[in-house]
């Protein structure tokens, strides 16, 4: 992949990232229904949804760090210290 599409990918995925997170307050904070809109879809989410939210914006900021190792080189995983 070149350095374009990465970088591509992941302005997008932190858009999105933002955008969930935005659901998850504004539910948070009482409100009852949020339209939550990612650029690529368009989704009416309740309280309900907050655990399906926090999933999705823990696997984003996952590929955010996996598109950004990419980009720079890196690695994500970790080894033990001991």
């Amino acid at each position: 992949m070149d350095r374009a599409f990465i970088e591509a990918r992941i302005t997008s995925t932190k858009a999105q990232i933002v955008a969930y997170e935005d659901a998850a307050t504004a539910l948070a904070s009482g409100v009852q229904s949020y339209t939550l809109d990612t650029g690529q879809s368009r989704q009416t989410v309740t309280k309900l949804d907050l655990n399906a939210i926090q999933n999705t914006i823990d696997a984003l900021y996952n590929r955010c760090a996996t598109l950004e190792a990419r980009l720079n080189g890196g690695c994500t995983t970790v080894r033990p210290d001991w």
